[in-house]
């Protein structure tokens, strides 16, 4: 995934990778399958076993991108990859709760948080 054409940032903390979203937005539907398909590849990636998706930046996200999240935590889980989300706004996180996407996921304030979260 070339930098250029990635709606995502990654990096790296303690064996982590942390992925941050560049669009306040994930509205569209072509962005959220470029996202899905990034994302994808993240935890497809070899010698890779602890993500964490920082939200920070994240202002708006829609029902489609929520069924994204859902389809990379059971990618996840096959890939034997431990996934959390980190710095979620209030009102994004009442949608998870609605939807009971809270029961599928670890949620932290902060990237630190969900690092030290994941290295337990």
């Amino acid at each position: 995934m070339s930098e250029e054409t990635s709606t995502l940032r990654l990096s790296e903390s303690d064996g982590v990778t942390i992925v941050s979203f560049k669009d306040a937005s994930i509205l569209d539907a072509l962005s959220i399958q470029r996202i899905g398909q990034q994302l994808y590849q993240v935890v497809d990636a070899p010698n890779r076993s602890k993500v964490v998706l920082d939200f920070s930046a994240v202002r708006f996200l829609s029902s489609q991108a929520l069924g994204v999240l859902l389809t990379l935590r059971r990618k996840a889980d096959k890939a034997g990859v431990k996934i959390a989300l980190c710095a979620i706004r209030p009102e994004l996180f009442r949608v998870f709760t609605i939807t009971n996407l809270n029961q599928f996921f670890a949620f932290f304030d902060t990237t630190q948080d969900a690092v030290a979260g994941l290295n337990k």
